[in-house]
Order: C-alpha cells, then structure tokens, then sequence
C-alpha cells in the first residue's frame, strides 16, 4: 500500500513515530503539572491551601495518564525491537516510576478519606510519589540522550536531568496553580514559579549543550550549513518566550486575573518546542545512533491493523480529555468524598 508514493514500510514506521511523538509530549505536558501540583503540596501554607491545589488536578490527573499508556503501547506494538532494547536499559527507573505512580495514586484517594490525624501521612505519600515519578521520567530522558550507555558520566548527567526536569515539572504546575487558584494561594503560585524557572531553564539549557556532543551525527546535524539555519529558530524562539515568562510573572497576578492563563500556554510551548528538538536531533533513531525506525518497525501489515484501532482510539481519547477541561474549567474548590 503506497501512500503519495512511498510504500507502506517507509510511512507507517513514520506515523507510528509521530504518534508516539505526540503522546508522549502529550503526557510530559500534561501529567507534568499534576506531577508539579503534586511536589509543590509539601511547600503550601496550609492544608486548606494542600487540599485546593489537590482537587485542582483531580478530575485531569488519572486521564493524563493515558496518554503514557498509549506512548508505551504504541512502542511495544509498532516498534518491538526498540521496546525491549529501551525497556531493558531503563527497566529499574521504569521500575521505580511504576512505584511512584502506585505510591501517588494511593495517596490521592486515601488523604481525601481518612481520619484527619492521618491525613499528614498520606500528604507525604503523594508528595514523595510525585517527586519519584518526576526524578524517574527525568532520569530516563538524560540516559536515552546519553544512548543508553551506563557509565559513571552518563549517570551523572543523569542525575542532573533529573532534578531539572523534576524543576520543569514544579514550574508548569506553578503557572497551572496560577490559572486554578485565587488569593493568597495564587500569589504563592507565582512566587513559586518566578524560582523554579530558572532551575527548569537550566535542565533546557543542559540537554541542549549535551545533546550535540555526544554524538558526532547529531553535531553535523546542528552545526552545518543550512541545518544550522534551519535549526535556528528553536532556540530563539524558546529564549523570546522565557523572556516573556519572567517580565509576566514579576507583575502577576495582574488585576481582575487578566492574562492569568498565559504562562501556562507559554510554557505549554517551550516544551513543544524542545520536543522538536530532540525529535529533530535523534530522527530516524529511536534508540539512539543504533536502531532506526524502519529497522525496528513491525510488519506493514501489523501496522495497518494497528493504525485503525489508533483512529478510533485517540480521538476517543482527546474528545474525553478536552470535555473534562472544559467541564472542570475555572477555579478549583476543595475536593470532597460526600
């Protein structure tokens, strides 16, 4: 089956890629300020203030999460051989993801349940939770940037991912905080976000310094002429809008609440466009300078198969999660079980 004139083992690889693209950008984005949410609790002023930024993740965190399960499912079934590969190299930090969702999905109905004496127990369950899942995630991407060699340079670099996109993670939950919350809890929301910036901007700027430098493919890439020229826009564009992001957020919360949604959107779009950086470093790589998409990719006959259920799947699933949004827009009020 040829498709504007490519046949069938050239472009479903590529589909496939994109969907798993978009998923996954999906999820960093929007299970990202949850996560945030989640690690900013254990700096709230009050637990009237834990419990508001609590219920304003609630009706969005559990569908967020389906975007992760599409991103793996859809490299296990279209990409096996890169599944096993990545999987195998990152299997104790997927491991420890697991335990942090587990851990985060179990406090977030149990401190809305229990006694009040054991409420302080289960704020730190969900705090610890979110902050291992956020250091795993963090881990994970400085090691497939790295090619999935473990050694002590690699794990370094690791580490430091880890804790700065663990900072990207609180800093777009900060600007969530900022639409969903009002008063002192919004002013919180601010000055929580004017400091975690910078440590989020110094995660972008590390990937980008690293991911050229180790990989001589990815160097010719960047640096030559006219991919340099083309490649351009990424960086000065992600610059403009951090700019942007600190003028606003040294005046905000502005009068009336106006413009309270656009350090959200804003920050929305650096990741975007970081994500297309990396897309556009490691393409056709899926696992990094070794397996291609093509040579990883499952049969064009299983990939027909397979893209007809995602057709039917993936607008099911963003019909459900934008008419959550909308029907859970506004400001957030306390979450109760009655």
């Amino acid at each position: 089956m040829e498709f504007m004139g490519f046949p069938a083992d050239v472009w479903l690889p590529f589909v496939f890629i994109v969907l798993m693209g978009v998923s996954m950008l999906a999820y960093v984005v929007l299970d990202g300020f949850d996560l945030g949410v989640g690690m900013l609790t254990a700096v709230a002023a009050s637990e009237d203030d834990r419990d508001r930024m609590v219920a304003s993740i609630g009706p969005f965190w559990d569908a967020n999460e389906t975007w992760l399960v599409l991103g793996v499912g859809i490299l296990l079934v279209a990409f096996p051989m890169a599944h096993g590969v990545i999987l195998t190299a990152l299997y104790m930090p997927v491991a420890i993801m697991l335990l942090g969702l587990i851990l985060r999905g179990v406090a977030f109905e149990f401190r809305a349940k229990v006694a009040p004496e054991r409420k302080p127990k289960w704020n730190v369950a969900f705090f610890v939770g979110s902050l291992i899942t956020a250091l795993a995630q963090g881990y994970m991407l400085g090691l497939f940037i790295m090619g999935l060699e473990s050694n002590w340079a690699t794990q370094a670099f690791s580490a430091l991912t880890a804790v700065c996109v663990a900072a990207a993670y609180v800093f777009v939950g900060a600007t969530w905080l900022i639409i969903k919350a009002e008063g002192e809890l919004q002013r919180d929301a601010v000055r929580w976000a004017n400091w975690s910036i910078w440590a989020g901007g110094a995660g972008l700027a590390a990937v980008s310094i690293a991911t050229p430098l180790v990989s001589d493919r990815i160097f010719e890439k960047w640096f030559s002429w006219p991919n340099i020229a083309m490649l351009a826009p990424i960086p000065i564009l992600t610059g403009i809008l951090c700019l942007i992001l600190l003028r606003m957020l040294s005046q905000m919360p502005y009068p009336k609440d106006r413009w309270n949604w656009v350090p959200f959107v804003i920050t929305i779009a650096v990741f975007v466009l970081g994500f297309l950086g990396l897309a556009y470093s490691f393409f056709p790589y899926i696992v990094p300078d070794k397996l291609t998409i093509w040579e990883t990719a499952s049969a064009p006959e299983a990939l027909i198969i397979i893209l007809v259920g995602a057709l039917f799947v993936l607008p099911v699933i963003i019909a459900y999660s934008a008419l959550s949004y909308y029907v859970f827009r506004g400001k957030a009020t306390l979450l109760k079980y009655e």
